[in-house]
């Protein structure tokens, strides 16, 4: 494979990949606001805010019969005392995103996200950073953004240790009984601390309670669970006793204002971070000073039926996430967070007229400063011919709805001014969105004429370099200037792209992005006579009929692809659809490898249409996968032996025989420890991890055979699989790994029917010496395609991980179970890649059977993906539901990630079909003699 290819490959393929984020996923902060604040005294000294990390709303609301419910005393805060409604979370339903919509009150974008859960990578304003002291307890992962996202020394936390937070743990709702003892503890020690006392009796006080024992628990045991419920009945126990001694230590002042609301909800399969309503729709109950108390209700408002479901007939407030950073802002009459986009939700309010109204002018105030300041930004940085500014808000327009909301308030109209209020809100809004995408079709059509320039380069490529079709001609004068006049055009376009960006002011990524078509399209028609040539050779040869038809089957298939990563039924009926393309070709293979590749592929085909691994665990599934893994391995050594002509069993086989028993041992005693509350013992986690690390080692001391090779990394790789089951996914492992060597066997047949080279046992050095050298062919695509489409059903055969929804850690229990996303992410990651590698060295072994240079089949797979992530790349949309855009940016990144993968893979897998380590081989030979 050509390494300077290789290499320009990946560049570009990363600037594709990196390019979603600056077109969709810009950040949303400015800088350059000074903070607002309505000067009139508010309702409320101090907040107490509550979340609740991981709660659903219908668990919270939702009574559990006619006359129990799971949270008593909420509901009656509901019922009598106070406010209730749903707050809308956004994608990723994550909980960094979600604390800082819920105290910072905007939406994170998703380049921050990824840079770290516990630090801040952008500098934001929050509710926490305006208050004059803010005291929080909970997660060591949540409490230090804020922290470290304040100004001064007013902002303090108290930690438990991240050992704390372990989903196999006896009782996870001792995170949350931790946090009230030590709010009580607090409470209680500042009595007699005069310095604290004083500090907590001012004015603008928040005391933050960070709750993670309802999503650890979620996660652990499932929303339906006894386990999740009674910890949500402790946390309603606990903020019935909180009230209590807040309330007493303030002497029953009236001023303290209660929020309780939770970050994101959950599926019923115990994960978060994408679209469902389960995971959007969260509580929000709010009581206490300047908080309206229950009135009738207003079933008639919304089109769900929740209120009827929920049996609650008090009025109904919903809010989008972000509100209710404005609202804990209003109770205690701090400054709005500078980069806040939430509006304030007056229906919670109990207050005077004049503080709504004056309340709602300061936040449309606040968001008019963020959208002034993004349109300077703007202007400054767009030439004056081009720039086009948002005609609904114009300076003359924002001055006088300005002065009309003003004159409103003067003359104590206020309904009058609120309505205009909300009114100049939304316009903001939607001029934020404007300039926040104002570049996102300069830059979408960047992008794609490079990708269109890049995938006829490579078919360029593979036209001149890897078949027969093109010949080099000697060059002509006329060849010679229009060469010289390609040269002047692109180095002329290239310099006036160059002084227009620059003179814009533009990011140094913008030259990327408008530049990479360039030296693509440079390249393109350079050569522009490969395509020439390529005409000649079909009409001379009369292929046209033959070539349209392969581009409309060509087209289908691509298409195919595509469809299966919205419906996995789609990969079913196409794997039907690879059995029944064998039976068109039954004349030149074997029964018995017909048979078999019919069977895997009809056995391979249920998975696809079976529920999505994760939601129920099912430890006879497990048991299953486990008996048939020995049986398996038992039996292909056999008929290895027997007839592969390998006559011994070597100490390789039998060590791998072990550690998957081993392996198999370790699942069911880890699970029933777990059941039993007893925790992950420490020896099935050094195992574990012992048997993970092996999987790379024993494969590359097996034999150069190619059978015995891909057997070996089979059976490591099975081993560390199995630890990570949860449900049905071993079975479709070893079902994968049927329909693999099937494919091998199927390839190797049609190779003899035609009369090719080609090798079944083999060392691979003497092949990596003598390297086959024929041309592609057009039966060539075929295997590229069945490559992409096994890789495919790798990923979606056992469930929909578009997602971060997908995300379980019951799959990583025999590894760890305390808490820590990098080592689980990670871990889950390797669950996948797994079978990906395994894809991946049966198509290293298929090069080698067909003779053809991994070179060649690598640029067809690569052209193939390229389209594939072209169409999504079209697809990406920001509007609809939250499920629809996360999906669509999700299936775009996924792709792109497979691509830039997929050279790894060729990497990784070409390391395990590499001959056996060298010292071990001396050894070997040593002891035979």
């Amino acid at each position: 494979m050509d390494l300077w290819l290789v290499i320009v490959g990946f560049l570009v393929h990363l600037v594709f990949f990196m390019s979603i984020f600056d077109i969709y996923f810009t950040s949303p902060l400015v800088h350059g606001m000074t903070p607002m604040a309505t000067n009139i005294p508010p309702p409320a000294d101090r907040l107490v805010l509550i979340v609740a990390d991981g709660l659903r709303a219908d668990k919270l609301f939702k009574r559990e019969s006619d006359k129990q419910v799971t949270a008593p005393f909420l509901r009656k805060k509901i019922e009598v005392e106070g406010s209730w409604g749903v707050s809308h979370t956004r994608v990723p339903t994550e909980s960094r995103p979600g604390h800082v919509a819920l105290i910072a009150g905007f939406y994170e974008d998703v380049s921050a996200i990824a840079k770290g859960w516990k630090e801040n990578p952008v500098d934001f304003d929050s509710v926490f950073n305006q208050s004059s002291y803010t005291w929080s307890w909970g997660s060591p992962d949540i409490l230090p953004m804020f922290a470290k996202g304040a100004t001064g020394d007013h902002v303090f936390t108290n930690m438990y240790p991240a050992e704390s937070e372990d989903f196999a743990g006896s009782d996870a709702s001792k995170l949350d009984t931790w946090v009230f003892d030590e709010v009580q503890k607090f409470l209680n020690e500042s009595k007699n601390d005069e310095n604290m006392h004083k500090k907590l009796t001012s004015t603008k006080v928040v005391l933050f309670l960070h709750l993670l024992g309802i999503d650890t628990n979620g996660h652990g045991n499932k929303p339906y669970s006894k386990e999740y419920l009674e910890n949500i009945q402790v946390v309603d126990t606990g903020v019935k006793h909180l009230e209590q001694q807040v309330e007493e230590y303030f002497d029953n002042d009236g001023k303290t204002a209660y929020v309780l609301t939770a970050d994101h909800g959950m599926t019923d399969w115990g994960s978060h971070g994408a679209g469902h309503p389960d995971e959007t729709l969260t509580p929000l109950v709010a009581w206490g000073a300047g908080i309206n108390k229950a009135r009738p209700g207003n079933k008639k408002d919304f089109q769900d039926n929740f209120i009827e479901e929920w049996k609650i007939e008090n009025r109904r407030c919903d809010v989008n996430q972000a509100d209710i950073a404005t609202l804990m802002a209003s109770l205690i009459g701090i400054a709005y967070p500078m980069n806040s986009v939430g509006v304030l939700p007056i229906g919670y309010l109990n207050i005077s007229e004049e503080y709504k109204a004056k309340s709602l002018l300061t936040n449309a105030k606040q968001i008019l400063a963020q959208y002034q300041v993004k349109e300077n930004h703007m202007r400054d940085t767009t030439l004056t011919v081009f720039f086009k500014p948002f005609p609904f808000l114009t300076d003359k327009h924002q001055k006088s709805k300005v002065e009309e909301i003003e004159r409103y308030i003067l003359q104590k109209q206020y309904d009058l001014s609120m309505k205009a209020s909300m009114e100049l809100i939304k316009e903001c809004l939607a001029g934020l969105n404007y300039y926040q995408t104002y570049n996102r079709f300069f830059l979408g059509a960047s992008i794609a004429c490079g990708y269109i320039g890049w995938m006829l380069y490579i078919f360029q490529h593979l036209l001149h370099n890897h078949t027969s079709i093109t010949v080099s001609r000697p060059s002509s004068p006329t060849r010679v200037l229009s060469q010289q006049a390609l040269d002047l055009f692109f180095a002329g376009l290239g310099i006036t792209i160059a002084i227009l960006l620059y003179c814009q002011h533009s990011p140094i990524v913008y030259y990327v992005y408008v530049c990479l078509p360039l030296p693509l399209w440079y390249q393109v028609l350079k050569r522009v006579d490969i395509f020439k040539q390529m005409f000649q050779y079909i009409k001379s040869n009369n292929m046209q009929l033959q070539i349209i038809c392969y581009i409309v089957i060509a087209i289908g298939a691509l298409e195919v692809l595509v469809l299966s990563l919205f419906y996995r039924e789609v990969i079913s009926l196409g794997l039907v659809s690879l059995a029944v393309w064998s039976l068109l070709s039954s004349d030149v293979l074997q029964k018995k490898v017909l048979l078999g590749w019919i069977m895997s592929c009809l056995i391979l085909a249920i998975f696809p249409m079976m529920p999505v691994v994760g939601r129920e665990p099912n430890l006879q599934l497990v048991s299953l996968a486990s008996f048939l893994c020995i049986s398996v391995f038992i039996i292909a050594s056999i008929l290895k032996s027997r007839y592969l002509f390998i006559s011994d069993i070597s100490t390789i086989k039998i060590v791998q025989f072990v550690i998957l028993c081993l392996a198999i041992f370790i699942v069911h005693s880890t699970s029933r420890n777990i059941q039993a509350k007893e925790g992950l013992p420490i020896i099935n986690q050094v195992l574990s991890w012992m048997i993970l690390l092996l999987s790379f080692v024993l494969p590359l001391l097996t034999s150069d055979l190619i059978v015995e090779r891909l057997f070996s990394i089979a059976s490591a790789f099975v081993s560390v699989y199995l630890l990570m089951t949860t449900a049905h996914e071993g079975l479709f492992c070893l079902a994968l790994c049927f329909s693999l060597f099937s494919w091998l066997l199927v390839e190797l047949e049609l190779c003899r029917s035609s009369s090719k080279l080609c090798h079944l046992q083999f060392e691979r050095r003497k092949l990596l010496d003598d390297g086959p050298s024929r041309h592609l062919s057009l039966s060539d695509i075929r295997v590229g395609y069945f490559f992409i489409f096994f890789l495919l059903t790798a990923y979606f055969g056992t469930g929909n991980i578009a997602s971060i929804n997908s995300f379980d850690p019951t799959s990583v229990y025999c590894f760890l179970t305390v808490f820590n996303p990098f080592v689980m992410g990670m871990l889950l990651l390797w669950k996948i890649a797994l079978l990906f590698v395994l894809v991946t060295c049966t198509f290293q072994a298929i090069h080698l059977v067909r003779s053809v240079p991994m070179s060649s089949l690598f640029l067809l797979v690569l052209l193939m993906s390229d389209a594939m992530a072209l169409h999504f790349f079209f697809l990406v949309r920001d509007t609809g539901s939250w499920l629809e855009i996360g999906t669509s940016i999700s299936h775009y990144v996924i792709v792109m990630t497979m691509i830039l993968f997929v050279l790894l893979l060729m990497i990784v897998s070409q390391i395990f079909i590499a001959p056996p380590i060298t010292l071990v081989r001396s050894i070997r030979k040593f002891h035979r003699q």
